[in-house]
């Protein structure tokens, strides 16, 4: 009887490995998505305190100047050169987006922003006292600068927003907006930065439609300056000389995107400070590190039940003592 216990006992201990082999089978199978969810989550669950923010644009009193829940935020990492015989400089700009007043723009710049698009390309039209513009995934270095396509400027994705434009936004120094071409509905994947204030492009002051604004620089305003000073193929004040290979505004040398990412969503109140994608100083933990952890104490448990199992179940000698009946005239004495 007790082989037959050992041997139900072996093949339970056997059903048990064979479980929690399946289980570490799926958890494998399944890190990648579980991951790849949290990396694309991740942006979204940092809060930013916008008191950290202190090389802003000149602020003006509009509903812009304020920083709201819950805006993306995303980050422009820039290579230029100031100005003839200047080293380079690398420098950040920071942006905070308002889907609350252009959902769509947003959407669409958010889109672009977590696809890549803009990594590695250059600033294409830079204009002193005016803007600065971008976006355009055609206008990346062909060898050397300046040599790069030949549609450099007139690019895009081939997929077009609509024309947004809401009361609370308009052209304040420092404002992100769409370019686009003559349709009023034809805005693409390139932007701008207005590098001071520029209502002229506002809707009420033109009788084209205006251009959409959507966001404003939080961080790096200078960086957006220098930029607009870079010296250029058509300076508009003449001091500096003409690049025959290039188009209107184009730098003489090359302002490179080298990478443009979501970092994270605006926090004034600071309802997510600390429940960042590190966990914060709350010690929060993160759905990467949670199931790291899971995985290792499925591989702890999967390891004691392989050595368990591998041990050869011995049978076990039992003595079993044949019970005495007292026979029914016997009696036992008690002294």
């Amino acid at each position: 009887m007790f082989d037959e216990l050992a041997h139900n006992g072996y093949h339970m201990r056997q059903g048990a490995l064979h479980r929690t082999s399946f289980v570490l089978i799926a958890l494998f199978l399944m890190m990648p998505g579980i991951t790849s969810a949290q990396d694309e989550a991740d942006w979204r669950s940092n809060g930013i305190d916008p008191t950290t923010w202190s090389d802003g644009p000149v602020v003006e009193d509009t509903p812009m100047q304020f920083s709201y829940y819950n805006d993306p935020v995303f980050s422009i990492n820039v290579t230029y050169t100031p100005d003839h015989f200047e080293d380079e400089v690398n420098g950040e700009i920071i942006i905070e987006l308002f889907p609350q007043w252009a959902p769509i723009t947003v959407t669409n710049m958010v889109e672009h922003v977590e696809d890549g698009l803009y990594d590695g390309i250059f600033f294409h039209r830079v204009i002193n006292d005016f803007v600065t513009q971008s976006g355009d995934p055609e206008c990346t270095t062909v060898i050397v600068y300046p040599a790069t396509n030949l549609n450099c400027g007139s690019g895009g994705t081939g997929e077009t927003i609509p024309l947004e434009h809401d009361e609370n936004l308009s052209h304040v120094d420092g404002a992100i907006g769409m370019a686009r071409g003559a349709d009023e509905d034809s805005a693409d994947s390139q932007w701008y930065i207005a590098e001071t204030e520029a209502h002229g492009l506002d809707p009420e002051n033109r009788d084209d439609g205006g251009y959409a604004t959507f966001g404003i620089v939080r961080q790096g305003m200078s960086h957006v300056r220098a930029i607009a000073e870079t010296p250029t193929s058509d300076d508009a004040t003449g001091t500096d000389f003409d690049n025959p290979f290039s188009s209107a505004g184009r730098p003489v040398y090359e302002v490179r995107i080298n990478k443009v990412e979501m970092i994270g969503v605006a926090d004034p109140d600071g309802k997510l400070s600390g429940q960042g994608v590190d966990g914060g100083e709350d010690g929060g933990v993160s759905t990467g590190l949670l199931v790291l952890i899971l995985v290792g104490i499925a591989v702890g448990i999967g390891g004691v039940m392989m050595f368990v199992s591998s041990q050869k179940v011995e049978s076990v000698d039992v003595k079993v003592y044949d019970a005495e009946l007292l026979d029914e005239n016997e009696t036992s004495s008690t002294t």
